[in-house]
């Protein structure tokens, strides 16, 4: 194990520094500063190896957590990649990303600051490449089978690169213009810069993995076409019909879907010129949502000079202290506070929308809101609570429904189960023999590390089918619930 006292000599969990905001406003890269390589050793050395490491259970992926903390805090750094690789393709996007399970499910946890496996990931990731040891592994030889995967999102990607290592020949389509799905135009760039997207890529295209960005398929290429070239299918399309809000003045110019207003800006940061770009500059902001995407939302307008922003929740505020109806070793509700929190606005909870004012426009000038309580398994307003907030533009970050059904899917011919998600049998296959699921289009809404591990396990039960057998490992099957949410 790691020091075997350590735990008891470093009680202190330390995280690395965030930039000082006035300074990271002025700019879109991330948000962190490097950090000291002695202390993220000390806090690798606080895990305790425990005998039975509930932060298994809270990671999707299974990653060795206890494994690679101890080799980190014995400098050997070379090992830790290889263990943390094996059970996750890109601890990059999940060291940035995910909202990290497993620390909430760690066994110091229970009365200590949890140890800061996250940092320990994404640092050991960032060694790796800094020193060449993320190199291609390309496949020793090929099966001859061919594998679409629509989607290159994380679980696309994933698949994508377990199937190509299988020594399958695998085409990665995507609609956008450039690979990575939702963390290349979903996930600002304060939260990640997109280099760290294209040298993943890189190794994928060394080892083999053919890739066709710009290409709807449904449309341009149909589920037909897509059967007869290919011997199998994967679906990785994510969930990406919006939920919207079906209030008074919802026609009203100036309320978007964050996935309208993010891309847009993501494309801007990069140097890209977007005409008739959706903007904040001087301008009233309500985010309607009070989630990750709600919190990107918030960066963006800040960077983009907006007058003020405002987030709303219709969730009472979540405590500090873990709820007594959430006990370790599940995931709590808490209340956080992202990087984009501590640089500006207002978070209004228990809050409700009830009507969009229109300006003599017909743009929207303002939101009439309410206070609401839960009772009786319904939000109920507050009588005399209702007031009025200035908006210029308002952003619905409110989640997502399902995939899209018109086009690859309906052509496709496959079920769906009562949430309107893809339905798929504990191999990930869909009612269609051929035609795999992974990750939201079948999960619906989830958390990227989710979105991997379902990805890796998509893969096994596509090389299963097309070979017989497989050698890829497997993660919980689609049916399973882990502790953690």
């Amino acid at each position: 194990m790691a020091d075997p006292r350590g735990f008891l000599n470093t009680r202190q969990r330390e995280l690395p520094v965030r930039r000082p905001v006035p300074i990271r406003l002025m700019d879109w890269k991330e948000v962190y500063e490097s950090t000291d390589q002695g202390q993220l050793q000390r806090q690798a050395g606080r895990c305790m190896d425990c005998g039975i490491p509930f932060c298994h259970n809270g990671c999707p992926l299974g990653n060795l957590i206890p494994e690679w903390n101890d080799l980190v805090w014995r400098d050997d750094w070379r090992e830790a990649i290889e263990r943390l690789h094996s059970t996750n393709n890109f601890p990059e996007f999940t060291g940035k990303l995910c909202p990290a399970p497993c620390e909430s499910s760690c066994v110091l946890g229970i009365n200590q600051p949890a140890v800061t496996i996250k940092q320990v990931e994404v640092t050991t990731i960032a060694r790796a490449f800094d020193n060449g040891w993320v190199q291609p592994m390309p496949p020793e030889r090929l099966t001859g089978k061919t594998v679409a995967v629509i989607g290159s999102g994380p679980s696309g990607l994933a698949a994508a690169q377990q199937l190509t290592r299988a020594g399958h020949t695998v085409a990665v389509y995507e609609r956008a213009d450039r690979i990575g799905g939702l963390l290349r135009y979903g996930i600002p760039e304060f939260k990640m810069e997109k280099a760290v997207i294209d040298r993943r890529l890189a190794q994928m295209e060394a080892e083999g993995t053919r890739f066709r960005p710009g290409v709807n398929v449904g449309t341009e290429l149909t589920g037909q076409q897509l059967r007869d070239r290919y011997d199998a299918v994967v679906l990785a399309v994510g969930s990406t019909t919006a939920r919207d809000l079906p209030t008074p003045g919802r026609e009203l110019g100036g309320i978007h879907q964050a996935m309208e207003y993010l891309p847009q800006a993501n494309r801007v940061a990069l140097g890209e010129e977007i005409e008739g770009q959706i903007r904040a500059d001087g301008l009233d902001v309500v985010i309607i949502g009070g989630g990750d995407t709600g919190a990107d939302c918030l960066g963006t307008a800040l960077r983009q000079g907006a007058n003020s922003v405002t987030q709303l929740e219709i969730m009472p505020r979540p405590t500090q202290e873990r709820p007594t109806g959430q006990p370790w070793p599940t995931y709590p509700m808490l209340f956080r506070v992202a990087s984009a929190h501590e640089e500006g606005g207002e978070r209004v909870y228990a809050t409700s929308t009830q009507e969009f004012l229109s300006d003599e426009n017909g743009r929207v000038r303002a939101l009439k809101l309410v206070e609401v309580e839960f009772k009786e398994g319904r939000f109920t307003p507050v009588e005399g609570s209702e007031r009025e907030i200035p908006a210029q533009l308002v952003l619905l970050a409110m989640g997502f429904t399902g995939p899209e059904k018109p086009g690859l899917v309906e052509q496709l011919g496959v079920d769906l189960d009562p949430r309107g998600n893809i339905s798929r049998d504990n191999d990930y296959m869909s009612s269609v023999p051929g035609v795999f699921v992974a990750g939201d289009a079948g999960r619906g809404q989830s958390l990227i590390v989710w979105a991997i591990a379902e990805g890796r396990s998509c893969a096994a039960g596509v090389d299963t089918w097309l070979s017989g057998s497989t050698t890829l490992p497997t993660a919980i099957p689609p049916t399973a619930r882990p502790l953690t949410v």
